[in-house]
């Protein structure tokens, strides 16, 4: 975990490029951000006085299962097309449909398919496997530790929450058909004796979302949860029947008949339309791993005179980032980061952090 550049573990403040991604530290000490608590994809399931749990949402599955649809029907689609066109093309030879049936008997293009669903299923089937031999991950925030197991049936390793390391990154995603940018909250949990760690990778869709997807979980520990956005209407959340439904009215109300029609109809129809949806549905309802009793035990309730405190570095850092955000400036100004080009998206999303808390 020791960093070539710092010679030491990272610090709020420290700023990384590597390979074409920046970074930025957001913790240790997990300082105020200035952005507004928010999660995109209600991740925060539970959370009450003592601890909050932190676990994957059903818009992860979706988007997942989603793109994995449409990747094999965009394949099986230019495969008929080719199919149509070589039929037509050969018709003054052989008859369309005749053709048409021998293209499409063709073993090696099935095969091929079959391989790529394969692939996707077995993609699938591994990420959904990690989260439910993996229990939650679990802040308390009157211990002010974070709990967390490696693996089932392992031991569990509880960190202080002032040594969680945390970052954002923005990079780059290179497909074929563009340049697209990528932005992740990323924090490690370190276990001080062993030198054993667990990364979590949180994609968001901008870099002020996984600012705000941290901010969150530190304004909880911090402040409690009275701090926390509401919690959406569970039937709504992103990745179900009923949100999809939302999105498609929503749709239908703002744009052109012809947007609708190919903006989202047919491209919604590629994904699987609501398949995707009850993919997640059955994933999130699938038996978890069970909170060890070790954990069980150290989430109980303390007395008010045995809750930790925060350290006086922390508040004293945590004092001069407020100052500097009330005076109109950003964390970044504070830690005079220059993260990404002017020109850039990860600019951009970084200037338009939120005003101070």
């Amino acid at each position: 975990m020791t960093d070539s550049k710092y010679e030491r573990l990272p610090h709020a403040g420290d700023f990384e490029r590597v390979a074409g991604t920046e970074i930025v530290y957001l913790s240790p000490l997990p300082i105020p951000t200035g952005m507004p608590a928010y999660s995109s994809r209600n991740l925060h399931r539970e959370s009450n006085e003592v601890y909050l749990d932190f676990a994957i949402g059903q818009g992860n599955f979706e988007f997942m299962a989603r793109c994995g649809i449409a990747s094999v029907m965009g394949v099986v689609t230019c495969f008929m097309l080719t199919a149509l066109l070589g039929s037509w093309a050969r018709r003054h030879v052989e008859p369309f449909w005749s053709t048409f049936a021998d293209f499409m008997a063709n073993g090696f293009i099935w095969g091929f398919i079959a391989c790529l669903s394969l692939l996707y299923a077995g993609m699938f089937w591994r990420v959904m496997r990690e989260v439910t031999i993996h229990p939650p991950i679990r802040f308390n925030r009157q211990r002010r530790e974070v709990a967390f197991v490696p693996t089932r049936g392992a031991a569990p390793i509880f960190v202080p929450w002032e040594s969680v390391i945390a970052c954002v990154s923005a990079g780059r995603t290179v497909t074929e058909y563009a340049v697209l940018p990528a932005f992740n909250l990323m924090f490690c949990l370190r276990q001080a004796d062993t030198g054993n760690v667990l990364w979590i990778n949180v994609p968001s869709g901008h870099l002020g979302a996984a600012i705000a997807e941290w901010e969150a979980i530190r304004v909880y520990m911090e402040e409690g949860p009275a701090s926390l956005p509401p919690a959406p209407d569970e039937e709504f959340e992103e990745g179900t029947v009923a949100f999809f439904h939302m999105a498609r009215q929503g749709y239908r109300d703002n744009f052109p008949w012809w947007q609708h029609w190919f903006g989202f109809l047919f491209v919604q129809a590629f994904g699987g339309w609501t398949l995707p949806c009850h993919i997640s549905h059955w994933v999130n309802n699938r038996p978890k791993a069970g909170i060890p009793p070790e954990v069980k035990a150290w989430s109980t309730p303390l007395p008010a005179e045995q809750h930790a405190r925060p350290s006086a570095e922390l508040l004293a850092q945590s004092e001069e980032v407020r100052s500097t955000l009330r005076r109109g400036q950003t964390l970044l100004d504070y830690f005079n980061v220059k993260f990404g080009d002017p020109a850039e998206p990860a600019a951009e999303a970084a200037s338009g952090s939120a005003p101070a808390r």
